[in-house]
């Protein structure tokens, strides 16, 4: 299907554009968003009567998201989400649970996130406030609130705690083995004792001449 861009999308092009596009996208998505017309005759006629509006509003639009973005742009936000040893989420963070943690003006649709976040950890995640205005975000996944502050000095949480679980297991083999040591010991001269006592009293008396 043949139609006309009235503003700027990702992929297709931007206002004033032709450009063919499979009938469901555009019945389904470009033509209700009003993001596009159909490319007939009376159409053209009509969008080339309100091009100068329509580029003077799309103009207007994106100076205001660049002045939103200039804000947020850069930003971390936290999210805490309980999570196994190997940082793998019990659950996700999704576009959704982005926008309502960003607020404002930001919509669901704005989040430029291709799958849900599943496991720990900083993900720089896309805002698309205009389709000509972009900004990126830090989202900082976290199950707590020290671990985050962490994250977001570069320390791999997960890293630090498999590395202190690993010195830890080392040093309770230590232990186990220096109390087996002592176990050992113990019974050996235990078993010294006993088996010289019994030398002892198995050695015939001398007798006197």
């Amino acid at each position: 299907m043949k139609i006309v861009l009235l503003e700027r999308v990702e992929n297709l092009g931007t206002i004033g554009d032709v450009v063919d596009v499979k009938p469901g996208f555009a019945r389904n998505y470009l033509l209700p968003t009003e993001k596009a017309l159909r490319a007939t005759k009376a159409n053209m006629i009509r969008f080339e009567a309100e091009r100068e509006y329509l580029e003077a509003k799309n103009a207007e639009a994106a100076e205001k998201a660049r002045t939103e973005g200039a804000d947020l742009d850069g930003k971390s936000y936290v999210v805490i989400r309980q999570a196994g040893e190997t940082g793998i989420l019990y659950g996700s963070v999704t576009s959704r649970d982005i926008a309502d943690l960003i607020g404002g003006n930001v919509k669901r649709s704005m989040v430029a996130l291709e799958q849900p976040i599943k496991e720990l950890g900083l993900s720089d995640v896309r805002i698309k406030l205009h389709p000509e205005v972009s900004v990126t975000v830090t989202i900082n996944v976290a199950r707590t609130e020290d671990e985050a502050e962490r994250q977001a000095k570069g320390e791999d949480v997960i890293k630090t705690q498999m590395d202190e679980d690993r010195e830890q297991a080392g040093e309770d083999a230590k232990e186990r083995a220096e109390l087996a040591k002592e176990m050992f010991d113990d019974e050996g001269e235990a078993i010294f004792a006993e088996e010289s006592q019994d030398a002892a009293e198995d050695k015939p008396e001398e007798k006197d001449e």
